[in-house]
């Protein structure tokens, strides 16, 4: 069948079969499909949705398009996965305390996403480090260190790759089905026992409304338990961003003063624990969630998160001494200000989606799949939902390349804070598990 028909046949609410499905992700595996091709793909699934059965198979075609990894390690392989937000460094503190805890953890992140940052553009803004190494450098770096966080490299789900950059920029990055088979295509692929997923909902989240998050976390759970990879989401809050900072070398530097107890935000803490913990009980290194949670405290509180991390920044190429002297390394932007709240009263709803546009325009994340990152600029400095402001308290101090862009961006981040006159209720930071 030519690949327009099978756009057509699901443009017009058809059931792909397997083998067709198949033939499309070959097709742009080997760059025979063309990216109008899959851009048209993309927006029938949009409207048209997946059944089971093409959900699986779309997943399975993309895991297959390249390796898939076996390991033989003496501990449980174990990875996280985020489904995007603003401020969301996670990773960077989680990976290597659950390796500090005797996980091993090959983690395959991916670039930014429409409003969200990337885990793979922060560690692109450490000097030397190899987000793409070779077969050989990941599997050394994962037994040696414990834990790798690296990009997809050109055998590990590379029609995935391809999707991924598509899907950014023909705003079919909210889809459930494309969501599922590019999240679980790596991760399968990385031959995981374990994956603990983090599903966000808000106004910063690609599915604001809860009821959406939880279909997408359970797709994503049946698909992953049913490929026989153990499998858990917390559903977490997104309605304000989750770390004080957003943009590349600003969350990885925010990372850097969790992991050294320098400073630490607490909401931060609280979902990386709680993740950290499920990981640690379904893969049998803790009795439970709560003697995991005990775990990665320890890890962390005692400083070998901090020194897997190190161990992992210098094995991938980075600086030997990064966790010690980031801020010589990390590059800063030319142009910096805070911006004010224009009136007193209490932060009640933050638009955080724009927050994450914000640093999108100053250059922070790409408009354009071929965009380059600038990795100084930025937010930090966020203040939260509840915060009591006044006309002199900063909301946000930005970090931008020219007068211009700053000027631009402190309209942004003052539209999207709402002040009102008296406090209102806070969602809760975990939303629900599903297991």
């Amino acid at each position: 069948m030519l690949v327009q028909e099978i756009i057509a046949a699901k443009r017009d609410g058809g059931s792909l079969s397997p083998e067709q499905i198949r033939q499309l992700i070959e097709g742009l595996t080997r760059d025979s499909v063309t990216e109008g091709q899959v851009a048209a793909f993309a927006m029938a699934v949009f409207f048209r949705g997946l059944d089971v059965s093409e959900r699986v198979a779309l997943t399975e075609a993309m895991r297959d398009s390249g390796d898939v990894l076996k390991w033989d390690l003496p501990g449980p392989v174990v990875d996280k996965h985020s489904t995007g937000g603003v401020g969301d460094n996670v990773s960077l503190m989680l990976a290597p305390a659950l390796a500090a805890c005797g996980a091993f953890v090959p983690m395959i992140s991916g670039r930014g996403l429409g409003h969200t940052g990337g885990t793979l553009d922060k560690f692109d803004a450490i000097p030397g480090y190899t987000t793409q190494p070779d077969a050989e450098t990941f599997s050394r770096v994962v037994r040696d260190v414990g834990c790798a966080v690296i990009g997809q490299t050109a055998d590990i789900a590379p029609a995935d790759k391809r999707f991924y950059a598509i899907r950014d920029v023909t705003a079919t990055v909210e889809s459930i089905d494309l969501i599922t088979a590019s999240i679980l295509s790596k991760k399968l692929a990385a031959g995981l026992d374990t994956l603990i997923l983090d599903v966000k909902t808000g106004s910063g989240a690609f599915m604001a409304r809860e009821d959406d998050a939880r279909a997408l976390a359970q797709a994503l759970t049946d698909v992953a338990n049913g490929a026989g990879c153990k499998t858990r989401a917390l559903i977490t809050d997104m309605n304000e961003p989750l770390a004080t900072a957003a943009g590349n070398a600003l969350e990885m530097a925010n990372a850097v003063r969790f992991l050294r107890g320098d400073a630490v935000d607490s909401r931060l803490w609280d979902v990386t624990v709680a993740l950290g913990a499920e990981a640690l009980a379904m893969s049998g290194l803790a009795d439970d969630p709560a003697s995991g949670a005990e775990m990665i405290d320890r890890a962390f509180e005692s400083g070998a998160a901090s020194e897997k991390f190190s161990e992992m920044v210098a094995a991938l190429g980075g600086p030997t001494d990064f966790v010690d002297r980031f801020e010589h390394y990390l590059v800063t932007s030319d142009e910096s200000a805070d911006v004010t709240a224009d009136q007193a009263g209490f932060v009640t709803a933050i638009d955080t989606r724009a927050l994450g546009f914000a640093v999108v325009e100053l250059g922070g994340g790409r408009q354009r799949a071929t965009d380059l990152i600038d990795y100084g600029v930025g937010l930090e400095g966020l203040i939260g939902l509840g915060a009591s402001v006044d006309p002199d308290t900063p909301l946000a101090r930005i970090h931008a390349a020219t007068p211009e862009a700053l000027e631009t961006a402190k309209a942004r981040v003052l539209s999207a804070y709402t002040i009102s006159e008296a406090p209102s209720e806070e969602a809760p930071l975990i939303a629900g598990k599903i297991t």
